[in-house]
């Protein structure tokens, strides 16, 4: 994306695509269009000093600010879409918040001009594995929403006695808190004694959820360790607290699962 100087011409805005605000900040990672539509409904979005609406179009040179704060001001040549994958560590919080004792997630991804990176769900402080960012809200908010069935697969070691009517019990579903959770898919993997390696599938990606399905049959979660999210594998050479990004097919095909 370019930003736009003072001096933009006439021409320059006659020949820049029309985009609509809502379109514009969900291509630049402010958040989903759907997202977007409700701050302009409760006006928390200026566009040029005044509140924007909802179907409000940009142009060359406009400044549009957020909660008072100035954002960008912009050309709206659409940003090409870029997805980051992050080895993360164990420790390290899926957040952007500043914690004295703990790293956040963002600290390790390239800087961003223009932008901001959006994380595609979180894992908790003690699951390390695949994380993804992208610059697109709206490829985000899609990833996320249960409607799209995004696999999410995890390698997990366990300590207690599991039997077969006990992974039944985990496919069927338990309740916790009041909440029917349930893994799509479990596999034995080796082990000794009373720790055990499974390769467990969910695609609902809500918190705590594959320790809270283990910890209700009286199984304590040791290691989890997310190896794939959707078509994107954890790559066996990509170091704890590395990243690179996706490109090619392999990006077509993520947007592609999810209709983009």
């Amino acid at each position: 994306m370019r930003l736009a100087n003072q001096n933009s011409t006439d021409e320059d805005k006659k020949n820049c695509k029309r985009i609509r605000i809502q379109k514009f900040l969900a291509e630049r990672g402010f958040g989903s269009r759907r997202g977007i539509e409700k701050l302009l409904v409760n006006e928390q979005i200026l566009l040029n000093g005044r509140r924007a609406r909802v179907g409000d179009v940009v142009n060359v040179g406009d400044t549009i600010s957020l909660f008072g704060k100035r954002i960008i001001k912009v050309i709206h040549e659409p940003e090409k879409t870029r997805v980051v994958l992050l080895h993360k560590p164990e420790g390290v919080l899926s957040t952007t918040d500043e914690n004295p004792k703990h790293r956040n997630v963002f600290s390790f991804l390239p800087k961003a001009h223009d932008f901001r990176w959006v994380s595609v769900g979180r894992l908790d402080l003690n699951t390390s594995g695949v994380m993804l960012f992208t610059n697109n809200g709206e490829l985000a908010h899609r990833l996320m929403h249960p409607s799209y069935k995004i696999d999410r697969e995890y390698s997990v070691r366990v300590y207690g006695r599991v039997d077969d009517k006990k992974l039944s019990r985990l496919r069927e579903g338990v309740v916790v808190d009041g909440e029917r959770l349930f893994l799509n898919d479990v596999v034995r993997g080796g082990g000794k004694g009373a720790n055990n390696w499974f390769t467990c599938l969910v695609q609902s990606g809500k918190n705590r959820e594959i320790r809270k399905i283990w910890e209700s049959q009286n199984c304590k979660v040791s290691r989890l360790k997310r190896v794939r999210f959707a078509n994107v594998l954890m790559p066996v050479d990509l170091r704890k607290g590395e990243n690179i990004e996706l490109g090619g097919a392999l990006l077509m095909e993520l947007c592609a699962l999810v209709n983009l």
